[in-house]
């Protein structure tokens, strides 16, 4: 069970973990031991994420989500299979947790007084330098 908050748990059986070569440096352990995780978990048709959630989940995952609705995770910074494990299980749960955070509603705003006068000064302002470059008239 992958405990995402007080709502939300993901069972064991939604998550597929494959176990791959890392790249970059390691030596003679990198040739031989397949550290890196790659995790995968079916987002579109998974029934312990809300409908919500799921939906959210879709837009954040962005790239790393497939046309099939397969959210792909990669963990090979550590060199023991194990903590990779664990990292890529915290950072999907972490994916979850934004997915579920309430967005803060938008409260329209007006410009205050002090911006209002401070535009209004500036356009007087160019006004002035643009009537200082007109011909002036001798009549």
């Amino acid at each position: 069970m992958l405990r995402v908050n007080d709502h939300i748990v993901i069972d064991e059986a939604e998550l597929a973990e494959s176990f791959i070569r890392a790249s970059g440096p390691g030596g003679q352990n990198v040739n031989k031991v397949s550290t890196a995780v790659e995790l995968r978990f079916d987002v579109r048709n998974s029934p312990s994420l809300p409908e919500a959630v799921r939906s959210k989940l879709m837009v954040l995952a962005g790239g790393r989500i497939n046309r099939e609705g397969v959210l792909v995770l990669t963990a090979q910074s550590h060199r023991s299979q194990d903590l990779n494990r664990q990292a890529a299980r915290e950072r999907l749960a972490e994916l979850i947790r934004r997915a579920a955070q309430k967005d803060k509603p938008r409260r329209p705003t007006r410009p205050g007084a002090g911006a209002r006068a401070r535009r209004l000064k500036a356009k007087a302002v160019r006004s002035e330098i643009k009537a200082m470059r007109r011909s002036v008239d001798r009549d």
